[in-house]
């Protein structure tokens, strides 16, 4: 009997495979779980440490990152691969976040603090998944701008009836508070409660107290993250997730076909409120609070709309770097102390700085055109990727290397890597 029928062999070979096909998936997340150790390192650095704080995002607003770009993701799941926009998905994010914060102060009946914050999670996400379901039901009867509409009509209903229901206090409009903080297995979550780094890798990884409690909850929620987009993927590419594409190319052809679409819709919206919901009760538990303006606002789905179409829209992991795109410029020209305004004002000479033209100073100019001014630049960006890379980052690389990433990017960079040597001999010998 040869080797390689062996069920050993077998699954040896099975889990290489897997590993060969998702080593791009795999770089990403080992880039992504080193990053807070990098990022210390960096910043810490005797000569490039100020300039690379400038530039890289901090440990705490790669956690935004996450669960943010979650959302965006859920957003994407039914908006880029079914066609049908959802302006109201703030509505799902906002239930999961109220959810857990509500059952942990005890205004749930049956749950309170006690309940392990994962459990409340997938609760809270299970009604924001039946709550899409309703909601569904109606607006799939509907499609194009009167589908997207309906569903941020919905939201707006969610937003005023959370704005004034006293039953969450006398200040309904401010939002809902857990200060004892959440924990995933044990470990606390949040800004102000996560557990010391060092006792985590021990004093050889040194960094600061604020880096050191962010770095926890990046890891824990970031684990969240990962087995939910590879969940989603996996319903991509299944033959659930080729009827939804179908459906985004041509509904009547998909219906001609004996595709009952509107049940399809429906499962894929409530799908994607699930992980929705999921992403509100991380953005809850690291923030330990939830207010209508940060969770059922329609500004929050649009900001799931904007890392979209950044990332890429239909390529689901896009939205995540899309957002990544929006928080790094947001803290570059931020008017704290690592913005790029503060480091121009700390680093230039005085006489540098007042030195100006027609009455304005350098650093007059600084401040008018920096400090402060992320949303300008991200609006200007934003047109520029809707008028000149309107497939976003990560769908313009896949047009590039004529797929997604992670089948053929090894390939595509194997063979960069061989008509750059073949160049280089080619300039040697003539």
């Amino acid at each position: 009997m040869a080797i390689s029928s062996s069920p050993d062999a077998t699954g040896s070979r099975s889990i290489r495979t897997y590993i060969a096909e998702q080593r791009v998936h795999l770089l990403v997340i080992l880039a992504f779980a080193l990053y807070p150790i990098v990022y210390s390192l960096s910043v810490s650095l005797p000569i490039v440490g100020t300039e690379l704080d400038v530039v890289l995002p901090r440990v705490d607003t790669m956690v935004a990152v996450l669960y943010i770009g979650l959302f965006a993701i859920s957003f994407d799941f039914i908006s880029g691969y079914t066609g049908y926009l959802s302006f109201g998905h703030g509505l799902f994010y906002g239930i999961g976040a109220y959810f857990v914060l509500m059952a942990a102060t005890g205004l749930v009946p049956g749950l309170g603090p006690e309940v392990p914050f994962l459990a409340l999670m997938l609760v809270g996400a299970v009604i924001a998944m039946g709550t899409a379901a309703v909601i569904g039901a109606v607006s799939f009867r509907l499609s194009g701008v009167y589908f997207a509409m309906l569903t941020l009509g919905f939201a707006e209903i969610g937003h005023v009836l959370i704005r004034n229901w006293e039953y969450l206090g006398t200040a309904p409009e401010t939002g809902i508070q857990f200060g004892d903080g959440f924990s995933i297995a044990g470990i606390a979550v949040g800004t102000l409660v996560g557990d010391n780094f060092h006792e985590v890798l021990g004093p050889a990884f040194a960094m600061s107290e604020s880096v050191a409690r962010s770095s926890v909850s990046y890891w824990l929620l970031g684990t969240i993250v990962i087995l939910s987009y590879f969940t989603l993927q996996r319903i991509i590419h299944s033959p659930f997730g080729r009827v939804m594409i179908a459906i985004r190319e041509n509904e009547q052809r998909a219906k001609a076909l004996g595709y009952n679409t509107f049940w399809y819709k429906i499962t894929a919206f409530s799908i994607s409120a699930f992980f929705a919901g999921i992403a509100g009760a991380m953005f809850a538990a690291y923030n330990r609070s939830a207010a209508p303006e940060n969770t059922f606002d329609l500004f929050v789905t649009a900001d799931a709309l904007l890392a979209a179409i950044i990332g890429g829209f239909g390529t689901l992991a896009g939205p995540v770097y899309g957002h990544l795109f929006h928080e790094t410029l947001d803290g570059i020209l931020s008017t704290e102390s690592h913005g790029l305004a503060r480091y121009l004002q700390d680093t230039l000479p005085a006489g540098v700085l007042d030195a100006g033209l027609a009455g304005i100073t350098l650093n007059d100019a600084i401040l008018s055109l920096l400090a402060g001014r992320a949303e300008l630049y991200l609006g200007i960006v934003f047109i520029a990727f809707v008028l000149f890379v309107p497939r976003g980052i990560l769908g313009t690389l896949r047009d590039r290397i004529g797929g997604t990433a992670a089948e053929n990017l090894p390939d595509a960079a194997v063979a960069w890597w061989h008509r750059q040597r073949h160049r280089l001999q080619q300039m040697v010998q003539d």
